[in-house]
């Protein structure tokens, strides 16, 4: 059995493509995704809670998808946002390929599919969304969160979906006792075992 994760940087598994239909912008569209990427027979089910509960992005403005495997909340940023740039961020190639891959297969220019190193160090994101890799490790898992989330402009926010029992609310109280004063961290939404949190920057 291949010991690759979907947070693996190369996966070093042969790969495999398959294309899926799933709903983003409010349509039927066809995706590729492949073995070795996050949740590739449809889109994860805190995926779709976060599509769900979050509020419609902001017109314009850089966006950050963290973690975006291959593509759906970055496709879906980029969909409602036609004027913003999204970068999807994520340390599997294989992921990003495929980000690159519906972008161009669904006609949108407006999606930057990079390496976490490769975002310019002076952007700052409009709004971050993130079904984030707990399985990484939770030291990994914070160091994410105090590596990008310092990263909002001001009056800007940032919206995360964890599973209740891989630990949402551990997470929640980790980020309220982490973050400075000019952030505030609130429970917005739960749905079918997920917690959408939001952490907003005064």
């Amino acid at each position: 059995m291949s010991s690759d994760h979907y947070f693996s940087p190369a996966p070093g598994t042969e790969l495999r493509t398959r294309t899926i239909t799933v709903e983003l912008g409010g349509a039927e569209r066809e995706v590729t995704t492949a073995n070795n990427v996050f949740s590739p027979g449809h889109i994860d089910g805190g995926t779709e809670v976060l599509i769900k509960y979050a509020p419609a992005p902001p017109a314009t403005g850089d966006f950050l998808d963290l973690g975006c495997g291959w593509g759906p909340i970055s496709l879906h940023l980029a969909l409602a946002s036609p004027d913003a740039t999204v970068w999807a961020v994520d340390v599997n190639e294989r992921a990003l390929d495929l980000v690159r891959t519906n972008a161009a297969a669904l006609g949108l220019t407006n999606i930057r599919a990079v390496q976490p190193a490769d975002v310019p160090a002076d952007i700052r994101f409009r709004t971050i969304w993130s079904n984030p890799p707990i399985r990484v490790g939770k030291d990994e898992l914070h160091n994410l969160m105090t590596t990008w989330l310092p990263r909002l402009e001001s009056e800007a926010d940032a919206w995360l979906v964890v599973q209740r029992n891989l630990g949402s609310d551990s997470l929640q109280r980790w980020l309220e006792g982490e973050l400075s004063d000019e952030y505030a961290v609130s429970r917005e939404a739960i749905s079918k075992g997920f917690r959408v949190l939001l952490v907003s920057r005064d």
